[in-house]
């Protein structure tokens, strides 16, 4: 067998070794924050991050007793890799990459300080999302927002750079700028220069209709852009043109697109599936390869926001189950990243695959053991546990699509909300889950969508009426189901 992944074999020994009291109490100590030089500059930064760096290469400078700690961190760090037959030098170049590097030291500083949990709890998460700005040149029939204008009271672009300074000090990994249309706002390219110089890994999710302009997309690489995720919702423009309510957005999303392929930046085609493309998967995936997209990010329909008026357009539970079989065998043949949103899909890449391959964030690690023994520590629904929402006045959410305000970050520091939100830690806790998800043996590599819970029943913690094995939660939405779809190996649960 070759080499493993050099990130998932750090993150599954450090899982063993700091199950270590000693370790876990060293590791805990290395978590606080010390003055030390990075490549000849100023930093102070945790003792976790100066061990880091200096596996990516770069020159660290610090007193002598840190010194001897790093080494030690270090020693721990590349036995546990050389344990699991992990690449190291994989490990060392991923972490030259700033946001993956932050992402490891925030799992490193959880597990030092919460211990192993199952899903794993996080000091700071991964992802924020932040809608930037309400304001939209679309009217998108599945719109969470509702999206149109910008709010009265929207962040200030002082107090945009001040919640910048609070998210890198948490130890947030990535931040995705969303909305609404985050680049028709005149800051965002301002906080897009800010979040790069705090090493955060930087996204934006957008209809494409600004960055169908190379330059204008190029300008936004300059700035530090890391990702670029752009909406289509069809591959005929006229339908999706229908959906996303503007003429032309399909040319112009295709475009930014190719735009992106053109600069070489990190990108995606995302796609919300709905009854109304299901039945283009094919021909979405044609038209990704046609644009050289190596990436496709399927979206639940979750019906809220605008969303909430256009419920026909979600699919019941054998077409979701049928659709994320598929895009798995398609992204087998095809050769290229296919994902969905759908936490239920960690189940499926394991049943489809006899436990060989796993789905932990929305992404399949193929015939990787060490992967697929994270899928529990770090996979399923992420709201509240591994990201998190900004809104364009400044509350918190667990979810863009879960409207509930857990703070308000003109009140209270980022820190502090992730950290005491009693909606937040219940989401962290699978045995707080009611109905068949509280139950399933799935459910620590799913969890069901906490989002699609609330818009269906009110509550967070119920069940996912958008699984086969919560058809009872289905039939309490619709009376009728169609049973038109094989169930998969193994049946449904006993609620079903």
């Amino acid at each position: 067998m070759g080499r493993r992944g050099g990130v998932s074999s750090l993150l599954a020994s450090m899982r063993f070794f700091l199950g270590n009291k000693a370790i876990r109490s060293f590791f805990k100590y290395a978590s606080k924050n010390v003055c030390c030089k990075v490549d000849g500059e100023d930093a102070n930064k945790s003792i976790l991050y100066y061990a880091l760096t200096k596996i990516s290469g770069a020159e660290v400078s610090c007193p002598l007793k840190i010194r001897f700690l790093i080494e030690l961190i270090n020693f721990v760090v590349k036995a546990g890799v050389k344990l699991l037959n992990g690449d190291d030098k994989e490990l060392s170049e991923a972490l030259k990459i700033p946001g993956v590097k932050r992402g490891v030291e925030s799992v490193l500083r959880s597990l030092a300080i919460y211990g192993v949990t199952v899903p794993q709890k996080l000091v700071a998460p991964f992802m924020i999302v932040w809608d930037f700005t309400n304001m939209c040149n679309f009217r998108c029939l599945h719109c969470y927002r509702r999206a149109d204008y910008p709010l009265p009271n929207e962040l200030t672009l002082s107090e945009k750079i001040r919640v910048v300074e609070e998210l890198a000090n948490s130890g947030v990994a990535s931040v995705a700028l969303s909305g609404g249309e985050p680049t028709l706002h005149p800051d965002y390219l301002t906080i897009v220069k800010a979040l790069a110089k705090k090493e955060m890994y930087v996204a934006i999710a957008t209809n494409g209709w600004r960055f169908a302009s190379f330059d204008e997309l190029k300008k936004a690489v300059e700035a530090g852009l890391n990702y670029v995720e752009v909406s289509v919702d069809s591959a005929y423009p006229s339908k999706h043109d229908e959906f996303r309510g503007v003429e032309g957005s399909w040319q112009r999303a295709v475009k930014a697109l190719e735009n992106a392929v053109k600069l070489g930046l990190s990108h995606a085609m995302a796609v919300t599936i709905t009854r109304q493309n299901i039945d283009e998967v094919d021909d979405i995936l044609d038209l990704a390869q046609s644009i050289g997209v190596k990436r496709v990010v399927f979206f639940n329909f979750i019906p809220t926001g605008r969303g909430s008026e256009n419920k026909y357009l979600d699919l019941d539970p054998f077409e979701r189950e049928e659709f994320m079989r598929r895009i798995y065998r398609e992204m087998h043949r095809r050769k290229m990243e296919i994902y969905t949103t759908a936490p239920q899909y960690g189940r499926v890449v394991i049943q489809l695959s006899s436990g060989k391959e796993a789905a932990p964030t929305h992404f399949v690690a193929r015939g990787d053991p060490v992967t697929t023994a994270l899928a529990e520590f770090i996979g399923g629904c992420g709201a509240g546990r591994i990201y998190a929402s900004i809104q364009p006045d400044g509350k918190v959410t667990p979810c863009v699509f879960l409207p509930i305000t857990v703070g308000d970050l003109r009140k209270e520091p980022f820190e502090v909300i992730w950290r005491r939100s009693e909606l937040l830690n219940l989401l962290r806790d699978r045995n707080s889950l009611k109905g068949f998800c509280g139950m399933c043996p799935y459910r620590n590599v799913c969890g069901g969508c906490r989002a699609r819970a609330y818009a269906y029943f009110g509550d967070p913690l119920g069940p996912d009426p958008g699984c086969i094995y919560n058809l009872s939660a289905w039939r309490r939405v619709y009376k009728e189901t169609p049973l038109h779809y094989a169930l998969p190996v193994g049946g449904v649960g006993k609620n079903a």
